[in-house]
């Protein structure tokens, strides 16, 4: 009489992988490529922070460029360094890490634009001062003089600052200098360009959406491999089990 043949209900191979290699390499390198971004900024940043006076750094502190440059960076360093490593070693606690710190960057970003666009009188009368404050540090930060000037030679017809404006009328200074000031021109720009502004957004937000959706799914592929480890660890030591 033939015997039967056996079913199978061993444990799965170890071969057999939750974890899948483009999840987790398509995460790892987008983390590498930012990461070694933000080092460049963070050098850049302390590069420019040392050409400066000393006196210069104490009396400009909160509009300086450079310090803004070094913060980001290390901020962006720090959360695309949990995203690399957890990734590439497949380690929970850093995907979560990073996951959460993008989840929340992301709706800073979203309420930071709603709040602008519902409060958009105070955001302007914000952006008039942050801009005066810059205006009064002119000569004291090599970067914000380097920006202001920019912005003068790119919004400014007449060079020499409104040399005898003063004695035209309106129309005909405007034919020689923009009689709008810089505040009023923003928020014309902003206005006739809100569909680049909401492009430019959107393509901001679609790749951290991507990636954040990247990171739980991984990290739901590495539980299960667990899950899957334990059980044929358990299975190896009790057969019945």
């Amino acid at each position: 009489m033939a015997r039967r043949a056996a079913v199978s209900t061993g444990p799965v191979g170890d071969d057999f992988s939750f974890v899948s290699p483009v999840v987790k390499y398509v995460l790892f390198f987008f983390n590498l490529l930012f990461w070694m971004i933000s080092m460049v900024m963070v050098a850049v940043g302390v590069y420019a922070r040392m050409l400066k006076h000393t006196e210069a750094a104490v009396a400009c502190l909160a509009v300086d460029p450079a310090i803004l440059l070094i913060v980001v960076g290390v901020l962006t360093f720090l959360i695309t360094f949990c995203g690399c490593i957890g990734s590439l070693r497949e380690n929970i606690c850093l995907l979560q890490t990073f996951s959460v710190c993008l989840t929340i960057i992301f709706l800073l970003q979203l309420a930071a634009g709603v709040l602008g666009f519902v409060f958009s009188d105070k955001a302007r009368g914000k952006v008039s001062e942050i801009i005066n404050g810059a205006i009064v540090h002119y000569r004291d930060d090599l970067d914000l003089q380097n920006l202001i000037d920019f912005g003068q030679k790119e919004t400014v017809v007449n060079t020499m600052c409104g040399h005898e404006m003063q004695n035209m009328g309106y129309l005909e200074a405007s034919a020689f200098i923009y009689t709008n000031g810089c505040i009023d021109k923003l928020v014309n720009w902003i206005h006739s360009n809100l569909f680049l502004l909401g492009g430019i957004t959107l393509g901001l937000a679609l790749p951290q959406l991507v990636v954040i959706v990247l990171a739980q799914l991984l990290i739901n592929q590495i539980r299960d491999q667990i899950k899957l480890q334990l059980y044929n660890q358990q299975h190896r030591a009790d057969p019945w089990y």
